[in-house]
């Protein structure tokens, strides 16, 4: 723990633990909600399974993105998840969403 700690810039175990909170609780939503947004565009599972999961996963990576950054506001980690999620568009060479250079 105490790697992560520095390597994430934080102080204390609470901190941390919030931060696996808004974690999980990000992937779980956005999983949750995958599914009825996948039914709207009119994709289903019959439909084969590469094009429902290529759907879905489309769906979810920008949902992902935005309630990450929601929910650690919501459990006052903005600063962290907001820093977080601008490394990992830049990572993924996808800054320019963000307006990074």
């Amino acid at each position: 723990m105490k790697r992560l700690k520095e390597r994430w810039n934080i102080t204390s175990n609470w901190q941390l633990f919030v931060i696996f909170v808004v974690f999980a609780i990000t992937g779980s939503t956005a999983a949750k909600f995958a599914g009825p947004m996948t039914s709207w565009v009119g994709i289903t599972r019959e439909m084969g399974w590469l094009l429902y999961w290529t759907t879905r996963i489309v769906i979810i990576f920008p949902l992902y993105q935005v309630l990450l950054v929601l929910f650690g506001w919501l459990f006052g980690e903005y600063t962290f998840f907001w820093e977080f999620e601008k490394k990992m568009l830049r990572g993924m060479k996808l800054g320019f969403l963000i307006g990074s250079k």
